[in-house]
């Protein structure tokens, strides 16, 4: 039975059991109560074993070199579930000490695995969110990274935090607006679109825009970007209709 099939109170009661099964293992150091959650098949289990870590670390209940050196033994396992449940728990600690878990998101770019990946761009936005600096910085070394998936990934993992801080981004973006690799601009131009939507953003895009040099990618990113507001009209702050005028009046295709 999957953990949406229970009911609430039943849901409640299983993640104070997962709580409890993850605490006690981090503590005495015994990975095979925590495999058993990393491990499951059932996502939201997964889940709430490494939020499980998360309130461990934010409570203080361990110390972070504690938490972290339990976490590198299990890094290692050959399940892709256990090895993506690292990556999201030191994503959890990451939100408040990037430096102690940053040597995670280095090897998980890597890994063999996607769903690995995955959660290295599901921590990057998480992180970016709540500690934007560290991880800001950490991303820019592997904007020219050789590996174009790697490229691919940072620039969709920043994105989160460029919907409410897009000029914390941007520069950031703008090293890839030349980048050889075709699904490499096409994440860029996604991503562009999906901040210039949100509240007070699109000027901030549309200056940044006007100074970038790849004048070919930003018409698409423009392209991108009304239709973005047509997609997500019911969520957008402004129409299809003011998004085009605001581009008219304010973008300079010189």
């Amino acid at each position: 039975m999957g953990f949406y099939d229970l009911s609430k109170e039943e849901r409640q009661a299983l993640v104070q059991q997962i709580d409890q099964a993850i605490r006690h293992g981090f503590k005495n150091q015994q990975i095979e109560p925590v495999n058993n959650y990393f491990a499951d098949d059932d996502t939201y289990i997964r889940k709430a074993g490494y939020l499980a870590v998360g309130k461990i670390h934010k409570a203080g209940q361990m110390e972070t070199v504690s938490i972290v050196s339990f976490l590198e033994l299990l890094l290692d396992n050959d399940s892709e579930k256990v090895r993506q449940t690292v990556i999201n728990a030191a994503g959890e600690v990451g939100k408040r000490d990037f430096e102690s878990v940053k040597h995670f998101f280095d090897q998980g770019l890597f890994d063999n695995h996607h769903s690995v990946r995955n959660a290295v761009i599901g921590s990057i936005k998480k992180m970016g969110e709540k500690n934007p600096e560290p991880i800001l910085h950490w991303a820019k070394k592997y904007l020219k990274h050789p590996d174009k998936e790697v490229r691919r990934e940072i620039c969709h993992g920043i994105e989160l935090r460029g919907r409410t801080h897009p000029q914390d981004i941007l520069p950031l973006l703008e090293v890839l607006q030349h980048d050889p690799t075709a699904r490499v601009r096409n994440t860029l131009i996604h991503v562009i679109g999906q901040i210039a939507y949100k509240k007070g953003c699109l000027p901030t895009v549309i200056t940044a825009l006007n100074s970038w040099k790849n004048k070919g990618l930003v018409e698409k990113a423009l392209d991108e970007i009304v239709d973005v507001h047509h997609r997500y009209k019911n969520f957008a702050v402004l129409s299809q209709t003011e998004a085009i005028a605001y581009i008219g009046q304010n973008y300079d295709p010189k």
